[in-house]
């Protein structure tokens, strides 16, 4: 258990860019994702934009079979841990497979799929369901696709705890490694963009308009988003032995849950899981240098991270940096702590800070250094990754700059 384990590989595939440099080029230049949605009609819908992904051809990064037959989740997921194997370094040729899992949280799953085997039953009967297809439907998916496609023999699971389940994942993926029952481990999260929660969250009038705010005054709500993020995990012994880049070490993670309402944010639950964070990454208030919000932009949202962290750091938060990039990619649901873990490494290693993009007025209630609208050059070596879930999840992930 007292293994050093760090982040070696990174993916990711968003609608600001597909891979880490023009991800990362992107968000520090503060462009937006948000644009006019395309995958499904809108007309009969309050908003019409959204955190797509414009330019994503899954045939490129996995079997060109399975990437016609699979659904858009699953082309994310698989997309993206080719793209974290290619970043490590690590030979497909040299890996373990016995030793070597996958984990990834996810909010919607293959939803898109169910909705299609859904409308084809309701227009032509039972007849027109495609039988192949309904598997592809299955809650394990995700995370077995990945398993077939790189042909991964150790620990497979999916997190479902929505928009934390990145978090999650990274966390439940670091606790393997420690106990010795993973070598590597691929973590993270996925979600396509799905008609379901967009008409959901249209349906809780939490969807703005035009542009995401958070911590702004004037903030209207979220933008529902697609993308996925995964990290590769190994021990430092290993790393070293490789002589592979290191992106940042993770101290270690919190996690708690509200109960107290499924769509309600409670500031004492994400407060709990912030000091949770702390206390499992062996750190204090002095030493966090930076923070992602979870920052949907949501007024209720907004309102119980800033006060949740005011509970944790009182007067320290005021020295502290804390940004939202779901300003710059919309909400990508069980992908979103996943990526936001991502932008903390580069973060880390790169010594440069994303920023909030569309703030203007400063609310009183949210009375933070949000890293307005500009990125920050600054030096780093602990980041805390916050992030929550309808149904009260929450998950805060602490890492480090890494240092021998």
């Amino acid at each position: 258990m007292d293994k050093r384990i760090v982040i070696t590989g990174i993916g990711v595939i968003s609608s600001i860019g597909i891979g880490k440099d023009e991800f990362w080029k992107a968000l520090i230049a503060g462009k937006s994702g948000i644009s006019e949605i395309t995958s499904f009609d809108t007309s009969a819908f309050p908003t019409h934009r959204g955190g797509e992904i414009k330019n994503f051809q899954p045939e490129l990064f996995m079997h060109k079979r399975r990437a016609r037959t699979s659904g858009r989740t699953s082309q994310l997921a698989v997309s993206c841990a080719r793209l974290a194997l290619f970043d490590s370094g690590i030979k497909s040729d040299n890996l373990d497979t016995e030793k070597t899992g996958v984990i990834l949280g996810t909010t919607m799953g293959e939803s898109a799929v169910f909705q299609k085997l859904n409308a084809a039953w309701l227009k032509d009967g039972e007849q027109a369901v495609d039988a192949q297809s309904v598997f592809y439907c299955q809650a394990n998916v995700l995370s077995s696709s990945v398993a077939i496609e790189l042909k991964l023999k150790g620990p497979n699971y999916v997190i479902p705890t929505a928009c934390a389940a990145g978090n999650y994942a990274i966390g439940y993926a670091y606790d393997l490694i420690k106990m010795g029952k993973a070598d590597i481990m691929f973590a993270g999260g996925a979600d396509g963009f799905s008609k379901l929660a967009f008409t959901g969250f249209n349906r809780l009038f939490a969807i703005a308009p035009e542009i995401c705010q958070p911590f702004d005054k004037n903030r209207k709500g979220m933008m529902v988003g697609e993308g996925a993020g995964i990290v590769i995990l190994e021990t430092l012994e290993s790393a070293l032995k490789r002589k592979a880049n290191i992106y940042a070490e993770i101290l270690g993670y919190g996690l708690s849950c509200d109960a107290h309402h499924m769509t309600a944010p409670d500031a004492d639950g994400i407060a709990s899981a912030i000091e949770k964070g702390l206390y499992g990454g062996g750190i204090s208030i002095n030493d966090v240098d930076y923070i992602s919000a979870h920052g949907t932009g949501t007024p209720a949202n907004d309102k119980a991270e800033c006060t949740a962290m005011r509970k944790v750091f009182g007067e320290r938060l005021k020295e502290i940096p804390v940004s939202s990039i779901k300003s710059m990619l919309g909400h990508t649901m069980g992908a979103a702590s996943a990526i936001e873990a991502i932008a903390c490494c580069l973060a880390l290693k790169d010594g440069l800070l994303p920023p909030t993009i569309n703030y203007a007025t400063l609310d009183e209630d949210c009375n933070i250094d949000c890293v307005p609208n500009l990125s920050r050059r600054k030096e780093i070596e602990v980041a805390l990754n916050n992030a929550s879930a309808f149904g009260g999840n929450n998950a805060s992930l602490a890492l480090k700059k890494f240092l021998l």
